[in-house]
């Protein structure tokens, strides 16, 4: 066999080798895809698998008018957010009277992108819908959380809903009564699904994943001011701001936002005490801590003034994932 031809068959013997390594790379077992498998084992197969580069992206979540298919796969996106139509229009992007089979297309498209990256991790779409899809033509709206929350005070006389009625959120509660927002945690389970006899206590149930915002003393600020400052001693911080986290927990609630305001002035996306400590290592929270829009950006004051020390000290708290970027220009 001359030299050329020599060379001709080293190149075809690479090509064959390396159409066989392919093959055997696309064939390759992977623990965190085999759905046998525990989830304790699925998730350290793939934590094992996953480059920084990889985990940031996952704890990223981006507002869908600057999400593409492309977009998906370059930053390895692990959630897309459609925002309130009220805060970016006809629900992210799409027509005011989108129908049904816009929302799977875009879905879809999205999801091709995310399951094209290395690992193929699917993304988490994430609704901003308090009180139903507001954002999806025709959906089913329902009653203001405060007005939901009247059909649990039977026996007693309808007050605000909240611990101050000079904030302008006050609709979001269901009551200023500790104990009847406690009952209308059932939203969990109708959202999600009941936890059977055989699943674990706290363990996530998903059809639907529910978020329990705004952890924790939102509704109990100073004066009433938006994210403002919740001044309480612990104890009164517990017994009226947390027992709805503790029932929640319990009941499987997949996702938790941390909130813009603060407890005796420590902002609560850098309160790590309350976040890690009492959420996840006290309450055993098994789901994940999402920040509110734009809420690493206003740990500083003011807002947006060191993103990189916000963004340390907000995961450092116990924070997962990153939500509400509408831009990349100014945090990439």
């Amino acid at each position: 066999m001359g030299f050329n031809n020599m060379g001709k068959f080293s190149v075809l013997l690479m090509m064959v080798m390396m159409w066989c390594w392919a093959s055997m790379a696309e064939g390759e077992y992977m623990l965190y895809k085999d759905p046998k498998q525990p989830q304790s084992v699925r998730i350290n197969d793939l934590l094992k698998r996953m480059t920084l580069e990889e985990k940031i992206g996952q704890m990223t979540q981006i507002e869908k008018s600057v999400a593409t298919k492309e977009v998906m796969r370059k930053y390895l996106i692990g959630s897309v957010l459609s925002a309130p139509a009220s805060v970016f229009g006809g629900g992210s992007g799409l027509p005011k009277q989108a129908p049904p089979e816009m929302w799977v297309n875009m879905v879809n498209d999205l999801q091709k992108g995310a399951l094209s990256t290395r690992l193929g991790i699917p993304y988490i779409h994430g609704i901003d819908a308090v009180h139903g899809h507001n954002a999806v033509y025709r959906a089913t709206i329902f009653p203001h959380n405060s007005g939901l929350g009247v059909t649990r005070q039977v026996h007693i006389i309808y007050r605000y809903v909240c611990r101050d009625p000079r904030w302008g959120r006050c609709y979001e509660s269901y009551s200023e009564d500790p104990e009847i927002v406690r009952l209308m945690t059932e939203v969990i389970p109708g959202l999600q699904g009941e936890i059977t006899d055989d699943s674990k206590k706290g363990a996530p149930i998903q059809k639907i994943a529910a978020c329990a915002k705004h952890y924790v003393g939102d509704g109990g600020t100073h004066l009433g001011i938006n994210t403002g400052n919740t001044i309480l001693n612990r104890k009164k911080l517990f017994s009226i701001h947390m027992q709805e986290y503790n029932d929640s927990v319990i009941k499987g609630v997949t996702t938790i936002t941390a909130s813009f305001s603060s407890w005796n002035g420590v902002k609560m996306h850098a309160n790590r005490n309350l976040i890690t400590g009492y959420l996840k290592n006290k309450l055993k929270f098994k789901g994940f801590v999402i920040s509110d829009w734009q809420g690493i950006d206003m740990i500083t004051d003011p807002p947006h003034s060191n993103y990189t020390y916000s963004i340390l000290t907000g995961i450092n708290a116990g924070i997962d994932m990153v939500c509400y970027l509408s831009t990349f220009s100014n945090r990439t």
